[in-house]
């Protein structure tokens, strides 16, 4: 099972790369704590998580194929 992670601004300073393919993560829970294990950093930056699209708000499945986003704080105007 393929899972795509996108990444955004601080974040992709942290990585490295805005993007990253896993395999075999059944629930975000699983795929933060993998990352948070290859990207110690990233445990102490906060973001939120969407999934093919939609913000969520507490663990949920993936889905082969889906598509993670990892959103950093954003500002602007």
């Amino acid at each position: 099972m393929k899972i795509n992670i996108l990444l955004f601004g601080q974040l992709v300073d942290i990585t490295g790369t805005d993007t990253i393919v896993v395999e075999n993560m059944v629930d975000t829970n699983a795929l933060v704590n993998s990352l948070h294990q290859n990207f110690p950093a990233l445990s102490h930056s906060k973001y939120l998580i969407s999934v093919d699209k939609k913000i969520i708000s507490a663990n949920t499945l993936l889905e082969d194929n889906c598509t993670v986003a990892l959103l950093p704080p954003f500002s602007g105007g």
